[in-house]
């Protein structure tokens, strides 16, 4: 669908043909605008494309989701499912991220990284054994199973498969209903009880065998009293999705960013202290979620314009990241831009605000063991095609192959 301005501009970075490279869409419109109608399916809002609104949107206590208050005008995607705390306000929203955010602490990802390490050294391994490597489906996704599934859910690293297909259904079906098909909607449905049935099995064990990874600190809180046990089945379905998606799509869409731009390569061969502040490059130039909606929970003004109780936003995120009035050459991956002492403005690749991603530490893991492994057990690691396609999700950006090849 494509929206008018009244400046004459199209939005129509949500075009099938433009799914390969929206950037050049996103420009367009945040030239023309900070903010605009557009009409999201049925519903009159407000797209916000530059990064200071989009930044202000996130972090003020003005917006929020208003699904609990009964004002939004958006489709709630999680409803049905018990506990999902990214689509709620405060307070509620406090208090079920502390209970999550205990996962992420700094102690816990530093017993989690030798972990991570292990994995990928393995598949990197075997990889150079053959000389090739598909990056998203032979390292990006069994990393990301053997992390968020199996080490912080405790599930069955047999069962990596149905984890990748309920991941990519959920992930898809979150975008708007009226962008999707009637087998994406019965897709999402289907994963989503299957998902949440396979996780009623496991809280039943760690009830019998208590364990101390993320699911088994859920069961005790349950136990407390802090959660119902549907609430603890739908966190560990969120988790699943969200961790997933993130780093896999984080570790495709970065990869393939450096192999398009092998001057940043060298770089990092060169100096791979920079492998760290690199990510959050990647996370600038093209990030794994793509935008997100808020709602005005009372009467506000952004960008000059006065906003009404209910009114609905969708703050384009990754059009933030591409603003040539906070980011220089915007459009210029640079892997040195968040490196030294005064790094550039921060990305809003994991949102910003009470609802920045909580989950962000263990992806960073994730990228940064996937990237360094390869760049340090390889003199050169090359594409071996320049035919890339994407996941249908507009939300969720994500490749569906990154095939390369590796010497030695």
């Amino acid at each position: 669908m494509s929206t008018a301005l009244p400046t004459g501009v199209t939005f129509d970075a949500w075009q099938p043909d433009q799914h390969a490279d929206p950037y050049p869409a996103y420009r367009r419109v945040r030239d023309a605008a900070a903010l605009f109608p557009f009409e999201f399916g049925d519903v009159p809002v407000t797209m916000v494309t530059r990064y200071e609104e989009c930044a202000q949107i996130l972090t003020g206590s003005d917006w929020g989701h208003g699904y609990s208050a009964g004002i939004s005008p958006f489709r709630d995607t999680t409803a049905a499912i018990p506990g999902s705390f990214v689509r709620m306000d405060p307070p509620e929203h406090g208090r079920y991220r502390k209970v999550v955010a205990k996962a992420f602490t700094p102690k816990t990802m530093a017993e989690m990284s030798p972990l991570a390490g292990r994995v990928v050294g393995e598949l990197v391994d075997r990889a150079l054994e053959r000389g090739e490597l598909d990056v998203l489906n032979d390292l990006a996704v069994p990393l990301a199973v053997a992390m968020v599934p199996v080490r912080l859910l405790g599930a069955d690293p047999a069962d990596g498969a149905l984890f990748r297909e309920w991941q990519l259904a959920i992930a898809r079906g979150s975008d708007p209903d009226w962008l999707l098909g009637e087998q994406d909607v019965a897709a999402r449905g289907t994963a989503a009880m299957e998902c949440m049935g396979y996780f009623a099995r496991v809280v039943a064990r760690k009830k019998q065998q208590p364990s101390s990874d993320l699911l088994g600190e859920l069961v005790a809180a349950s136990a407390a009293g802090v959660l119902t046990e549907p609430e603890v089945i739908g966190i560990a379905l969120l988790t699943l999705v969200a961790g997933m998606e993130t780093s896999i799509n984080l570790i495709g869409n970065g990869m393939l960013a450096l192999l398009r731009n092998p001057d940043q390569v060298a770089i990092l061969r060169e100096n791979p202290d920079l492998i760290a502040p690199a990510l959050d490059e990647m996370m600038r130039y093209d990030p794994p979620t793509q935008f997100t909606i808020r709602v005005a929970l009372a009467d506000t003004v952004v960008g000059g314009r006065t906003f009404r109780r209910g009114d609905g936003v969708v703050v384009l995120t990754a059009s933030a990241g591409r603003d040539d009035r906070v980011f220089a050459d915007a459009d210029t991956f640079d892997v040195t831009r968040y490196a030294g002492n005064r790094p550039a403005r921060k990305h809003l690749g994991f949102s910003l605000g009470i609802h920045f991603c909580v989950g962000a530490p263990l992806a960073r893991i994730e990228a940064d063991t996937a990237v360094r492994t390869l760049f340090e057990r390889t003199s050169s690691v090359d594409l071996a095609t320049e035919r890339i396609d994407y996941r249908p999700s507009l939300i969720h950006r994500g490749i569906a192959a990154l095939p390369v090849t590796l010497t030695r």
